[in-house]
């Protein structure tokens, strides 16, 4: 497929080792040639101004998801029969299986529990006082979401390299994306095991999709799938959000003060660390018909990729956008996207951040960086991969 000629072209690739560790310039770039931009590299109309990606996903019928929001076909079809890969009807019944679990009233009933979690954790690593934050960030989400899916302890090992992997795969088919497939598939092949053996702890989300399975509501089938949907991207997102917050509060220690003055700007601070290092790059959608977004023309058949990061930077939308500022009212922003394809997991993402920068605004006096921070490769999460900062006990 080729564009119209007078769409822009960006020729440099964005899924370039290179342009994963360090996305920015790529994005200012792509908005200053226009709202629509062709990747000729990867055959795709690339949206990294905010007012389009918006639309985009407002409007599911006419860019939808079933087939795939991969840029590769090898993950979409590895991805049938997911709630990302799903549309309309369909899409709706499957969040609708684990919908109670993540209501405001049982993510209230779960606030002590992850407020505790995170006081010991941040109070252990004030022991430490000099600590890798991509640890520190990770010990929450990976003690509050294994345990609320039913995920059995054997395995528990593998999860954050599985979930890492599960999300390289939805990029373009290239060496990232290769490279993780084998760990993608031996997070599905677990979680058959799982449902087959009925491994999942009792009275967890897991352990619902069982009995409503057994209760003739949908196939057993269904169920590894449905858990894996929850699992994965309620680790790498959360991960990344806490650790992106710990490097920036280290890097702006005005920002940490203020924090610390006001600590009813965290739900706000956690919105912004979300807009300025969104951990979510991009998803594409599949154009369902005939249609045109800002002037350009798209057929049937194209695809487009939303890109999240860039439209967090937007300048049309944004006042200062590469300013890091906890004043600044980030509610829009679409880091964990939007509509109804919007992440399902944010409200439980939401808690355990805030948790865990309640936890250190009582405790800490300073965050300090302690060496240079490392970037992860992922063709799709951004997230730090290494972190070393100094606590300053208070």
């Amino acid at each position: 497929m080729r564009p119209h000629r007078e769409v822009p072209v960006y020729r440099p690739d964005i899924y370039s080792p290179q342009a994963i560790l360090d996305p920015y310039p790529h994005y200012a770039k792509l908005r200053e040639l226009g709202p629509v931009v062709w990747l000729p590299q990867h055959k795709v109309y690339a949206l990294p101004r905010y007012a389009e990606c918006k639309a985009v996903l407002l409007d599911d019928e006419t860019f939808v998801s079933g087939d795939g929001v991969a840029l590769n076909p090898v993950a979409n079809r590895l991805s049938r029969g997911t709630t990302l890969n799903s549309d309309g009807e369909d899409h709706a019944a499957r969040r609708a299986r684990v919908a109670h679990r993540l209501t405001p009233r049982s993510l209230r009933a779960m606030t002590d529990v992850v407020e505790r979690q995170a006081a010991e954790i941040v109070e252990a690593a004030l022991a430490r006082r000099t600590v890798d934050g991509v640890e520190v960030a990770a010990a929450l989400p990976m003690s509050v979401v294994p345990d609320l899916v039913g995920w059995p302890a054997e395995g528990r090992e593998n999860l954050l390299r599985w979930g890492a992997a599960t999300f390289d795969i939805l990029g373009p088919l290239n060496g990232q994306a290769i490279q993780a497939i084998p760990a993608g598939l031996g997070m599905m092949r677990f979680a058959h095991t799982v449902a087959k053996r009925r491994q999942v702890l009792p009275g967890s989300m897991g352990d619902d999709l069982l009995r409503a399975a057994d209760a003739g509501e949908f196939a057993h089938a269904e169920c590894p799938a449905l858990m894996i949907d929850y699992l994965a991207p309620s680790l790498d997102t959360t991960l990344s959000a806490i650790a992106s917050a710990l490097h920036l509060f280290a890097t702006h220690p005005r920002q940490w003060q203020l924090l610390k003055a006001e600590p009813g700007l965290i739900p706000n601070a956690v919105n912004e660390v979300v807009r300025f290092e969104s951990p979510l790059r991009a998803f594409s959608r599949k154009v369902a018909r005939d249609t045109g977004i800002a002037g350009t023309a798209l057929p049937a058949g194209a695809r487009v990729l939303v890109l999240y990061a860039s439209a967090n930077r937007d300048a049309l939308e944004w006042d200062d956008p590469d300013t890091f500022d906890i004043r600044r009212n980030a509610t829009h922003q679409l880091g964990f996207g939007h509509g109804t394809h919007g992440c399902a997991g944010q409200g439980l993402a939401r808690l355990e951040t805030q948790a865990m920068l309640r936890a250190l605004v009582t405790r800490v006096d300073r965050i300090e960086p302690a060496g240079p921070p490392e970037w992860a490769r992922n063709n799709i999460i951004h997230r730090l991969g290494r972190l070393p900062i100094e606590l300053i006990p208070a």
